[in-house]
């Protein structure tokens, strides 16, 4: 190695913020490894490389002894004296040992170890960036489909979108760009492993924050959410100042902060409604945009009973329950629906 090639390390270190120092002791402690499997080397051996001058010195390391049992190991008394007359019995005696042709298996190891050192410090540079981004959205661009699993190119690594995370009847092709929800950041063999969500509420709940500032601002405030990815959900606002309206901000000028919400996420339906502290207008405003006639609170066993028109029934209900279930998770009640005929029938209006 030459003073070039020291500078050219010391540029690399600086750039890729690498501690120069603990560089080269790794090229230092390789080159140990290096001489013992080139040259047959063996014993106790110390390298030296000069930070300036880019030289490079092996010492064998010998323990001064009376008696000579080991000739790699050990000196003897009388020879340690003739390199330093201070030398007494358990002091250590550095010998150099440099082959000739020793500068040539230097340089290559010395570039393997800057390029692994390297390689480690950008994949945990990206790993403490991305860790940082747990539960936040990330922008990417498909780069391929892989077998099930959908490959994301998020600019400085590739991040996994595993079935269990995709939304059915989404489509996924490369070039496409694509918003997701960072689930996991794994330290691997391999580097660092980002595994993301298209199906996750915490998309929706991010997605929110970036459209409607108030919600960033803690103006208004999310109480709730229930998603069924790709189909439908519900999402619960309260405004912390009695002027601002939460569903209004929510929804937009227009329905143009909500709408841009959907189609982000292909269409799939939002109802925003306005979170009550008391369940039974809660439960009513959760099942919305179904009219509600009456709710009546079982506290002891949480269900909300909910009468409404008979012409609103299959709406409350929805699509395959959908519309009650969602309001059940919103809610976090049991809801059981009944029409005003069938109340009444049942004595119970």
């Amino acid at each position: 190695m030459n003073a070039d090639f020291i500078e050219a390390i010391g540029q690399l270190a600086r750039e890729k913020g690498i501690n120069l120092d603990l560089l080269f002791e790794a090229i230092e402690s390789a080159l140990i490894s290096a001489y013992k499997k080139n040259f047959g080397g063996s014993g106790n051996v110390r390298v030296d490389i000069d930070r300036q001058s880019g030289s490079i010195h092996v010492f064998a390391l010998k323990k001064v002894v009376e008696a000579l049992t080991d000739p790699q190991e050990e000196i003897l008394l009388e020879d340690a004296k003739l390199v330093d007359p201070n030398f007494t019995i358990g002091d250590i005696v550095e010998q150099q040992v440099t082959p000739r042709n020793f500068g040539r298996v230097a340089a290559q190891t010395a570039k393997q170890i800057v390029v692994q050192r390297i390689r480690e410090a950008e994949r945990g540079q990206i790993y403490e960036e991305f860790t940082d981004r747990e539960s936040d959205i990330v922008n990417g661009i498909v780069q391929r489909v892989d077998g099930r699993n959908v490959i994301i190119d998020l600019g400085r690594i590739e991040a996994v979108l595993p079935q269990s995370e995709q939304v059915a009847g989404e489509h996924y092709y490369p070039g496409q760009r694509l918003k997701a929800y960072v689930i996991e950041v794994r330290k691997t063999t391999k580097g660092p492993q980002v595994s993301i969500s298209r199906s996750h509420p915490g998309l929706l709940k991010r997605l929110l924050e970036l459209e409607v500032p108030e919600l960033h601002d803690g103006v208004v405030e999310l109480k709730a959410l229930a998603r069924e990815a790709g189909s439908r959900s519900k999402i619960a606002v309260w405004a912390r100042d009695g002027n601002v309206d939460a569903v209004g901000a929510c929804v937009g000028p227009k329905g143009m902060r909500i709408q841009s919400i959907v189609n982000e996420l292909h269409n799939e339906k939002i109802d925003v409604i306005e979170y009550r502290s008391e369940p039974a207008e809660y439960v009513a405003n959760a099942l919305n945009p179904a009219k509600v006639s009456e709710v009546i609170i079982d506290e002891a066993n949480k269900i909300a009973n909910v009468v409404v028109p008979d012409y609103q029934l299959s709406l409350a209900i929805g699509k395959e329950g959908q519309n009650a279930r969602l309001a059940a998770k919103l809610t976090g009640w049991k809801i059981d629906i009944k029409s005003e005929s069938q109340a009444e029938a049942q004595g119970a209006v």
